[in-house]
Order: C-alpha cells, then sequence, then structure tokens
C-alpha cells in the first residue's frame, strides 16, 4: 500500500491510492480503535471542504469508524479551524477534516485531530499507519449493537461563528466594506456571515461551489482578481481565503496583495503593544522574508524560525510558550484562540485593528521594508539527498558567495507534492532573478520530470 501520511495528513488525486475509498475506511477503523481505546469520549466530529470527492471521503470514513463504535458528528463543508474548535468545544475523541487544502479540485485528503483540537503527531500518525499497512484492525469484536450511530449538527455553523467573532470580543465593524473570496471553497457559507453579523459590508466572490471550482483561478493563490474586484467596488480592502480557509492573504485599497509576512507583523506589533505578545516572540519558518526579521527587532520582537509547515510553527508555539506565529503563505495561529490556522480569525484581527487605529491596511503594512524575493517551483522525478545533486550544489556555492550577507537561498522539496520548491532573497531584484533562473535551470537539468 505504501506510505500514507506526510506532512499534512494524507494527500493526493481523488480516487488514487492513497485517497480512495478503500484507504479512507481503513483509516476511519484504524483511528477509531486507535482512539476508541484511549480517549475518554466515542464521539468524532467529520468535516469537508467542498471537492466532489468529499462525499465518497466522508462516507468512507464514517463507515470506518461506525464499525469501531464510534459515533460520528458530521458538520459538512466546514473550515478546517472549526473542526478543530469543534473536535475540542465538544470533547469528541478526534476530528477528521477531509480536504486538500489549496490544491486543485482533483486532489483531496484527510486530516486527524486529537481530542485536544491538536493536529495528531508524527508518532500517533506512525502507529496508525503501520497497523493500517499490517492490516492489524478488524472490527469483528464490536457486536452488533454497539456499532455507532451518525448524526448531523445542525447548528454547526452557528458555533463556528461565534467563536470566531469571540476572538474580538465581538468589537463592530460598522464602516469597513472587505472584498471577501471564499476560493468556491469550505468557508463559502459561514465567512460571509461573520463578517456581516458584525457590521461590514460584505461583498462576496467565489462562494459558488459546485463540487470543480474549488481554488481555480480564486483564493488565497491567486489574489489578483480579488485585487480588480476591490478597486472596481472601492472596497477597504480584500481577504482571500483557500479552500479550507485556514489561510488568507489579503489586498489593500489599491489592490496590493500583502502576504502573511506583513499580516504576522502587524498582529505581533499590535499584541506587543497591548502586553499580549508572549515572550515578545513571533515564530515564523524560513520563508519569512529578511525584511520581516529587520523590522521585528527594530521593534524589540525576537523571531523564532522553524522549517517550513504551520505544523513545526505550533510545535515551537507549544513547546516554547509563544501565542503568535505563522507562515508568509498566510496561515497564522493565533495560540490564545485557536489550535491551527485559521483564515477568518486572522481577517477579524485585522479588521480591528483597522477600526481601532483608524488605519488603513496599507498605512499598517508600512512598518517593513521587503527584500525581493523571487519563487520558483519545479516537477520532479524523484526526490534524492539535495546534497547529492552536483551541478545545483555548485550554483548555490556561487550564488551565496555572490550573495555575502545581503541575501539567502532556500531550496526544498514540497511535502505535498512531486516537487522542488527554490527560493531566492537579496536586496537587489534584478540579482534575485539571475539566480533563480540560475538554480531552477540547474535544477531542472539534474531531476527535472
Amino acid at each position: 500500500m505504501g506510505k500514507l501520511f506526510g506532512t499534512d495528513g494524507i494527500r493526493g488525486t481523488a480516487n488514487i491510492h492513497p485517497i480512495t475509498a478503500e484507504t479512507a475506511l481503513l483509516v476511519g477503523k484504524t483511528a477509531g480503535y486507535v482512539f476508541g481505546k484511549e480517549a475518554k469520549s466515542k464521539r468524532v466530529i467529520v468535516g469537508k471542504d467542498t471537492r466532489l470527492s468529499g462525499y465518497m471521503l466522508e462516507t468512507a470514513v464514517t463507515s470506518g469508524l461506525l464499525s469501531m463504535g464510534m459515533d460520528v458528528f458530521l458538520v459538512g463543508p466546514m473550515p478546517t479551524p472549526a473542526v478543530a474548535h469543534l473536535t475540542r468545544s465538544m470533547a469528541a475523541a478526534a476530528g477528521f477534516m477531509l480536504t486538500a487544502s489549496h490544491n486543485p479540485a482533483d486532489d483531496n485528503g484527510i486530516k486527524i485531530f486529537g481530542p485536544d483540537g491538536y493536529k495528531l503527531s508524527d508518532a500517533l500518525e506512525e502507529r496508525i499507519e503501520e497497523m493500517i499497512l499490517a492490516g492489524s484492525v478488524a472490527s469483528d469484536h464490536i457486536p452488533s449493537d454497539q456499532i455507532g450511530k451518525a448524526y448531523r449538527i445542525e447548528d454547526a455553523r452557528g458555533r463556528y461563528i461565534e467563536f470566531a467573532k469571540s476572538s474580538i470580543q465581538n468589537q463592530s465593524l460598522d464602516g469597513l466594506k472587505i472584498v471577501l473570496d471564499c476560493a468556491n471553497g469550505a468557508a463559502y457559507f459561514v465567512g460571509p456571515l461573520i463578517f456581516r453579523e458584525l457590521g461590514a459590508e460584505v461583498v462576496k466572490m467565489a462562494t459558488s461551489p459546485d463540487g470543480h471550482n474549488i481554488n481555480a483561478g480564486v483564493g488565497a493563490l491567486h489574489p489578483e482578481e480579488l485585487g480588480r474586484m476591490v478597486r472596481e467596488t472601492g472596497a477597504d480592502l480584500g481577504v482571500a481565503l483557500d479552500g479550507d480557509a485556514d489561510r488568507v492573504i489579503f489586498c489593500d485599497a489599491a489592490g496590493n496583495a500583502v502576504d502573511g509576512d506583513k499580516v504576522m507583523g502587524m498582529c505581533a506589533l499590535e499584541l506587543k503593544r497591548s502586553g499580549k505578545l508572549a515572550k515578545d516572540t513571533l515564530v515564523v519558518t524560513t520563508m519569512s522574508n529578511l525584511g520581516l526579521h529587520e523590522a521585528m527587532r527594530a521593534n524589540g520582537i525576537a523571531v523564532e524560525v522553524t522549517g517550513v509547515g504551520d505544523r513545526q510553527v505550533l510545535e515551537r508555539m507549544r513547546e516554547d510558550g509563544f501565542n503568535l506565529g505563522g507562515e508568509q503563505s498566510g496561515h497564522v495561529i493565533f495560540g490564545d484562540y485557536a489550535t491551527t490556522g485559521d483564515g477568518i480569525v486572522t481577517a477579524l484581527h485585522i479588521l480591528a485593528m483597522m477600526k481601532k487605529r483608524g488605519a488603513t491596511l496599507a498605512d499598517l503594512a508600512t512598518f517593513m521594508h521587503v527584500y525581493p524575493q523571487r519563487l520558483a517551483g519545479i516537477r520532479v522525478k524523484a526526490k534524492p539527498p539535495l546534497e547529492g545533486l552536483p551541478l545545483l550544489q555548485q550554483e548555490l556555492a556561487a550564488c551565496h558567495a555572490a550573495f555575502g550577507e545581503a541575501g539567502r537561498t532556500l531550496v526544498r522539496y514540497s511535502g505535498t507534492e512531486n516537487r522542488l520548491r527554490l527560493l531566492v532573497e537579496c536586496r537587489d531584484a534584478e540579482l534575485a532573478e539571475h539566480w533563480i533562473a540560475r538554480l531552477t535551470a540547474a535544477a531542472e537539468k539534474e531531476i527535472g520530470a
């Protein structure tokens, strides 16, 4: 069967291993067995985004859980952070979110949360995976009268709406006009309601999912159309969520994109001003711009750096007691409220900050100078150790020599796709363009698919 879990749960093309009904059934059964023995609760929350394949996975996972005596509470299309919140607030044994996040509609995935609302540890994922691969879990020890029941939580949306609004103490957003791009994804229904209930005028965008159009030219990965809509409608800002609404990218009133680095910096400065930034520290990944590091240092805020992935950020936050962290891509984690990135909660904090400061988003974003950064990605036929690629290593050495202390590079494999990702960052945009082209060419020559 092969390895199942990657850096963010199980993910792949729908109806191709591992994203098949058969595998989803086994994941449900095995997770049900593990949590059924160790958790006090027999309840499991199951949510999904708007992909067509979500029906297939939802049914299969639910069947597996029921066969192990677990009771399943279905919430339908809901943001990933909503499933994490409901898992914890309902004292459930686990939560399942069926999503491939920002990936195209043909993909899907399975994320599992523990009873505390956090993603499973590597050790627990490995244990579940080993049991699945060994075929060691059967349901014949569950008598027929102990098979679980499935329910639909009719007020799940309302529960999450109230949780999200409470993160800013239900502060009024009267007078603000936003364009909200829901990526035809999991937040298509609850997203507009949350902002409207607090008084904001909402122009809806990409809120008509059909099972196939999630992330299709819209959402956090495609803010260009959002910027155009902001300008056309005279909105104060644009908010672009991804398919499962755990990340967000903004556009200011002029339509200019405002990424996760600027958002994290704004939030860190605001929390520090109010004395609420734990240990005066922000946690970021290696992808964050050098300009963010400089701005934080200038304002007395330490920056902790982790590997790529919101999971690694969250682990560092929990280990050391920090309460704010995230990624340049738009995952922002407010540890005082949430157990995962939450695009809607992040947007609420930015809007509340604009109201409190009487400032535009562009005004708030002026705190940092952004180093020119160039990104590239190539599809690869394999993932050999990068140190064993002589041409790429030669080019990297030459690049580092050219930059000195005024720039950096980052080369890594994607944890969810057969891709190599490259980043070049330095003070000179033309130099960054030159070196990203050279590094990409070297990688293409050695391992390009």
